[in-house]
């Protein structure tokens, strides 16, 4: 039956991405870098697909009209063109492509008063490759659990000034580009969880301030940075909507805002594709 339905998804290709009319496909099928491709895996296959994407286990659900989808996170640094989902293992492993298209991002330049959130010095230094360490394995975390709304809510309820993306410059150096969204709130404003989760990090990071980390289960992960105040702890089971901290200046900030990334399959996705 596996190898059947393997062959069948193999064989389709291209056209399941057009025959999908779920409400997931429908609404966060972006297949563009810092985006999500949505693939259509059919209804045949008894439980839920394994599907990986460059090394990393995909979240595999049911979408409304009952198909088996793979929410697929595509990196800022994927170039446009083919890629491919590896479906299975073993002897039963094969293949599923998908197109990405291209996305232009603008830029941004920053002006900093402390010249060391430009070029940290060695020590300094030391101290971020640590902290970096700390996320990328809080990034890379797989649960089984699946999260409890792939549409997420707002963390915060304000204007945002810095949207996903942005090749960024700090005081006329080129650095990552902007791998989350901002939101331009007022210290002290209340931060609430997107959806239910299980918190990983609780930390003050030398860039990104106070910072809370929430996993959702599945490789959907979120960030909140710059925070004023944390109110949960490692470990904690949050519920959606629920205060976790409050937006501050904290770390490499030039006023007070809430940086807020989503992650998916451990690749840093844009956050506006999942809320309105």
């Amino acid at each position: 039956m596996w190898l059947r339905w393997l062959a069948v998804v193999v064989a389709a290709g291209f056209s399941f991405q057009a025959a999908a009319q779920g409400y997931i496909s429908r609404t966060l099928n972006h297949p563009f870098p810092g985006g999500v491709a949505v693939l259509d895996l059919g209804t045949d296959a008894p439980q839920a697909p394994s599907v990986h994407y460059r090394d990393h286990p995909v979240m595999v659900l049911k979408d409304s009209d009952q198909r088996w989808i793979a929410l697929v996170g595509i990196g800022l640094d994927v170039k446009p063109g083919v890629q491919s989902v590896v479906l299975g293992s073993g002897a039963n492993q094969g293949s599923l492509p998908f197109t990405v298209n291209p996305r232009d991002y603008k830029s941004q330049h920053i002006k900093l008063r402390n010249q060391k959130h430009v070029s940290p010095d060695p020590e300094q230094l030391k101290r971020f490759e640590r902290e970096y360490d700390v996320q990328m394995k809080a990034y890379a975390q797989f649960r089984d659990q699946m999260p409890s709304n792939i549409r997420l809510d707002r963390p915060v309820k304000g204007r945002l000034s810095s949207p996903f993306g942005l090749r960024r410059f700090f005081n006329g150096e080129e650095r990552n580009p902007h791998s989350g969204l901002d939101f331009a709130v007022p210290t002290g404003t209340p931060v609430k969880a997107p959806a239910d989760g299980v918190v990983t990090i609780v930390d003050d990071f030398y860039f990104n301030g106070k910072t809370v980390f929430i996993d959702h289960g599945q490789g959907l992960v979120t960030m909140y940075c710059h925070l004023s105040a944390q109110s949960v702890d490692v470990g904690q089971v949050v519920k959606r909507g629920q205060v976790i901290g409050k937006v501050g200046a904290t770390g490499r900030a030039t006023g007070p805002h809430l940086h807020w990334n989503v992650s998916l399959n451990n690749q840093r996705v844009d956050p506006a594709l999942f809320i309105d």
